[in-house]
């Protein structure tokens, strides 16, 4: 298989792929913390994946994936930065995505929640009662469909807020109508560089604060903040001034194990991309935790940390074609394709690098099914066995 040799250059080597793992199956969810996998979707076969087409999804996959997620244990946050929001799935698809999966959710008592936010708007500048009116429409959709609503960073906002006093009214107003405490997504900018500023300010400390006053203000109609600003420290220091009873949801892909475990005072419960690639791996773990088994967890999810960095390595916001692609490999869906042509979005080089650590962490549900189509894959690329 290639890979990047300490040159910069290519070279082919061997891959002998371990045995499968068989991974510890929860009962159900974790008691111990909250933890939610942001899932993909897949389109269908013979759809135009391609820039600029409608998303046209395959149902019974992208279905099935979520069956998993709560076979296991964990939660599905629903139509998230993973599945493509903003880079492929348009509001349409994702407003039928979201009742979907709400009404499966509902069919075997698994946990979910789903992202509100202004992508049915076009791109630029509009004003700020219209960004407002455009979350309360996907907030209606959320709660009509049964599920709970995480309150997406809008890029149509950040385009369109001067000052912070802008986002507080925006937010102030959604919180005042939700009909149950909402989660709170900070998308940081190496996510979505259209998201830079966001809370009021390109500095993270002062927006910080903004962010901060906000929770607190409106802290019996928030559930919990998520944070995906690739920064442990800063989560670390944020989670202790929260108020009490609101969640730290991580959504650090490169720091998980040691904020889920937490310092002995403070710890973060979960919302994770790499979950939908790692699900295995990630129930097993929260299952040694809830066991107190500190040790087991990290054994667990440890060795899944090279993986997770590779997969939202730079540029991150194309990390949504890593977890597609692990999935892919285990089976889980037809081909490897993503709505909007994404599946282009990483080189075959990196995709050879992304089968051989997850084989390493153990997370190939089938090893040789995924070896045979690695081979057919790299042979596309002009890598023969």
């Amino acid at each position: 298989m290639p890979r990047r040799s300490a040159g910069g250059g290519v070279e082919v080597v061997e891959h002998a792929v371990h045995e499968p793992v068989a991974w510890e199956v929860p009962d159900g969810p974790a008691t111990s913390r909250i933890a939610f996998a942001a899932a993909h979707v897949v389109p269908r076969t013979g759809s135009e994946t391609v820039p600029g087409a409608p998303a046209d999804l395959d149902w019974e996959a992208t279905l099935a994936f979520r069956h998993r997620l709560w076979s296991l244990g964990l939660g599905v946050a629903e139509a998230m930065d993973t599945a493509q929001r903003g880079m492929g799935l348009d509001w349409a698809a994702t407003a039928e995505l979201v009742r979907r999966s709400a009404s499966e959710a509902a069919a075997v008592g698994g946990r979910i929640a789903a992202g509100a936010g202004t992508d049915q708007l076009a791109p630029g500048v509009h004003p700020v009662a219209d960004v407002v009116a455009a979350y309360e429409e996907q907030i209606a959709v959320v709660e009509d469909a049964g599920a709970q609503v995480i309150l997406m960073a809008s890029r149509h906002l950040a385009a369109s807020a001067r000052s912070v006093e802008d986002y507080a009214a925006v937010y102030g107003r959604l919180l005042a109508q939700v009909q149950r405490p909402a989660v709170l997504h900070w998308l940081g900018e190496v996510f979505d560089p259209a998201l830079a500023g966001y809370w009021g300010s390109r500095d993270v400390a002062a927006a910080t604060d903004a962010f901060v006053e906000l929770v607190h203000a409106h802290a019996d109609k928030v559930d919990g903040v998520k944070v995906s600003l690739l920064d442990a420290g800063h989560e670390r220091e944020l989670r202790r001034r929260l108020p009490a009873g609101v969640r730290l949801y991580t959504g650090d892909d490169f720091n998980y194990p040691e904020l889920i475990a937490g310092d002995g005072e403070h710890r973060s419960d979960a919302l994770l991309g790499i979950f939908a690639g790692i699900a295995p791996a990630a129930a097993a773990a929260l299952a040694r935790l809830d066991a107190d088994d500190t040790a087991g967890f990290h054994a667990a999810l440890d060795p899944t940390l090279p993986l997770a960095r590779h997969v939202f390595g730079a540029p991150t916001p194309y990390y949504k074609a890593g977890i597609a692609f692990l999935n892919w490999l285990d089976g889980r869906q037809d081909g490897y394709a993503m709505v909007g042509g994404l599946h282009s979005a990483r080189s075959a080089v990196h995709q050879a690098e992304t089968f051989r650590l997850a084989d390493e962490a153990g997370v190939l549900a089938d090893p040789e099914l995924a070896a045979r189509r690695l081979r057919g894959y790299l042979a596309v690329h002009g890598f023969e066995a």
